[in-house]
């Protein structure tokens, strides 16, 4: 029965950042639909992988396939039902949208600075230096073109 509470946990914990998913995608769209386009984009983006290692998490846990696959997508409506309630609450409130971007954009960031960033630092070679300092100029360059573009 442990394995089953841990999937469970899995579950809980995936609805409710799948609620605030839904949250900062609402807050973008209110802010404007390019923005809120790419906030769907990226979150999208973000979460595959996560589903399909809370995928992986429920079936270890003891999660037939038909399950864990209900069970997940059931966790993913928690997006819609976060981007329903939040674009009727930011509507009525539409002086919270830039701190509910800003929150989401620092949780990004802190994503990136502390789990992403120590895994660039195992790779010493040459060639992955390289690789990252190329990666992080077309990151920098993306955000100069869209920023001269808009």
């Amino acid at each position: 029965m442990h394995g089953r509470s841990g999937g469970a946990l899995i579950l809980i914990g995936d609805a409710l950042h799948n609620l605030v998913d839904g949250v900062v995608i609402a807050a973008a769209f209110a802010t404007s639909i390019p923005m809120g386009i790419v906030a769907g984009l990226a979150t999208v983006a973000h979460e595959v992988p996560q589903e399909v290692g809370d995928f992986a998490i429920l079936l270890s846990s003891g999660y037939s396939r038909g399950r864990a696959l209900a069970f997940n997508l059931l966790s993913s409506l928690a997006t819609f039902a976060g981007a329903l309630l939040a674009y009727a609450s930011l509507a009525r409130t539409q002086a919270l949208v830039p701190f509910v971007l800003a929150l989401s954009a620092a949780s990004f960031i802190y994503m990136a600075v502390a789990d992403l960033m120590p895994g660039l630092h195992d790779k010493t070679e040459a060639a992955a230096s390289a690789r990252q300092l190329v990666l992080v100029l077309a990151g920098i360059a993306t955000i100069v073109v869209l920023r001269h573009a808009h």
